[in-house]
């Protein structure tokens, strides 16, 4: 599983608040080269409301490919399949 967490690091307070969560976890049924990945994005803006786990957005990406593209591109699609893109695309 990945996990892709949003933080605001405080330069004034140094205080670390978790504003964001997604998980991006394997469906075990790809192959070397390609995976099918379930996202889930958790509804809240603190550690404490996202350790709820309460589902704001899910989807599927299927066949994406492993190796051959870097982990960010794979958070951009995810959060492209989820929609996060309006407004500004």
């Amino acid at each position: 599983m990945i996990v892709v967490r949003v933080e605001l690091h405080s330069a004034v307070t140094r205080k670390v608040t978790e504003l964001a969560r997604m998980h991006i976890v394997n469906d075990g049924l790809g192959n070397a080269t390609h995976g099918n990945y379930r996202v889930t994005t958790f509804r809240g803006r603190s550690c404490e409301a996202l350790d709820k786990r309460v589902v704001n957005r899910d989807g599927m990406l299927r066949n994406w490919p492993r190796e051959s593209l870097h982990v960010w591109n794979l958070v951009c699609r995810a959060l492209v399949e989820l929609r996060y893109q309006k407004g500004f695309l």
